[in-house]
Parts: structure tokens; C-alpha cells; sequence
């Protein structure tokens, strides 16, 4: 069954709107664990408009599941990750002025920053992934910078799935066959929700985790938290309806 991590960058924007401490990630983090979410997403940046570096420190005693935390590899980044040590960092090349995540490494013209990058992690005991978007030509080179995984941009999916969804799982699904050749595993997220994902990880293969959360806190406005981290595990079990 692939996991689910909830990413609850989120929470941390409802909270910083008006300020103080509610809602609590520490306390959002804790629930989704409790209702069955196999690992806490976080994506911290440098202008903390969301999750800040306190947030960090506090997450990581209260995750019992997976700590994932994304980020593009700046120096202070780095930093931090090396110094918390989740189980996996998700390496994403986003501007600092990014509103969200959109676009996959270059696995080509970075692969020496990765290589360098990814091997200070894995000497720490950290998992690696790179963000990469649906194409085969990038997975050998991201298989050269020794990173452990990759996780697939899927916003393109998301936002084609309605007009032809064999069409939107196509390049998905032929990364995924060369990622499992180079021995990477593979992840996946951004823009996936309760309608797209189940068709998503039913013709993905070896897909080991998504990472959820945009769609999965709006979602819960209406379903309540529970009930929707309950519905996006019942997608991803292969026997689910």
C-alpha cells in the first residue's frame, strides 16, 4: 500500500493569518497520525510565510510516523535538515518567491550541486529524494546523483486528468518504469486529491508514497480532518472502490 504523508504547510498559513498559536501544527500533526497518516510534510522557506524553523524543531520530537521535509538546498536548509535528521528530505528547486512548488530539477545541468548535496545527507542517515517532473530522459541523471528516491511533479496530472486521463497518467507512468530500472523509488505529489488520486496510484507502479496536503486540508473544512485522512488512505488501498 503506498503511504500517505499530509503535508501541513497549510495549517501554518490558516495560523500566521491572524497569529498566535491556533491552529497548532504540532497539535494538526499529531491528530493526522492518530487518524492513520503514515508521515508529516513540511515545507519550510526562507521567508517562514508558513511553516517557520520553530516549527521544525518542534514537529520532529512529536513525528512517530515519517518526518519528510522539502526544501530547495540552500545553505541554511541544509543546515537545518543535517541538525533535525527527519527520515527523508525532498529536494525542490523553487524560487524564494515561489507562491508553491512548480517545477522539477533539472537532473542534467545540476547534477554535480545534487551529487555534493545528496551525499552530505546520506552520510547523515538521511533518505533522499529530488523533485523531478515526468520525464524519462531525467531519471538516469537522477539516479547518478545517488538519491535514494524521486518524487514526481503532478500537477500536470492533476490538471489534465478531467480531459483525458489516460493521456494525463501517460508520462507518469513512464517515469515510474524507468525510475524502478535504476533501482529509485518513487514518490509523488502536488495537486493530487480525493478525485485524481486513486486513478493516480492504481496505474503507478511501485509508487511508495504521496506527499498531500493543499488539497487534503480544504477538503477537511467540509469532511473534518478524520474522515478525510480516512478517505485519501481508502484511494491508495488497491482493493478500495
Amino acid at each position: 500500500m503506498t503511504k500517505l504523508s499530509v503535508n501541513i504547510n497549510k495549517i501554518a498559513t490558516l495560523r500566521n493569518a491572524r497569529g498566535g498559536e491556533t491552529p497548532s501544527v504540532t497539535e494538526a500533526a499529531v491528530k493526522i497520525q492518530e487518524f492513520g497518516g503514515q508521515g508529516i510534510t513540511i515545507h519550510p522557506r526562507p521567508d517562514e510565510r508558513h511553516i517557520t524553523r520553530k516549527d521544525v524543531y518542534d514537529l520532529k520530537p512529536l513525528v512517530t510516523t515519517e518526518f519528510n521535509i522539502e526544501g530547495n538546498p540552500h545553505r541554511p536548509f541544509i543546515d537545518m535538515v543535517l541538525e533535525v535528521k527527519p527520515e527523508q528530505v525532498t529536494l525542490v528547486p523553487d524560487a524564494d518567491d515561489a507562491i508553491t512548488s512548480n517545477a522539477g530539477w533539472d537532473t542534467i545541468k545540476h547534477l554535480d550541486f545534487l551529487t555534493e548535496i545528496i551525499s552530505e545527507f546520506k552520510n547523515a542517515g538521511i533518505r533522499t529524494s529530488i523533485f523531478l517532473d515526468p520525464n524519462p530522459e531525467l531519471v538516469e541523471y537522477a539516479a547518478k546523483t545517488g538519491a535514494d528516491r524521486i518524487e514526481l511533479y503532478t500537477e500536470a496530472y492533476a490538471k489534465n486528468y478531467t480531459l483525458n486521463k489516460e493521456q494525463a497518467i501517460k508520462p507518469y507512468y513512464e517515469t515510474a518504469v524507468v525510475a524502478s530500472d535504476y533501482g529509485l523509488g518513487l514518490n509523488a505529489g502536488h495537486d493530487l486529491s480525493l478525485d485524481n488520486l486513486k486513478y493516480f496510484a492504481d496505474h503507478i507502479p511501485n509508487l511508495l508514497e504521496v506527499s498531500i496536503g493543499h488539497a487534503l486540508v480544504s477538503e477537511a473544512l467540509y469532511m473534518g480532518l478524520e474522515n478525510t485522512v480516512q478517505a485519501y488512505l481508502k484511494r491508495l488501498a488497491k482493493w478500495a472502490q
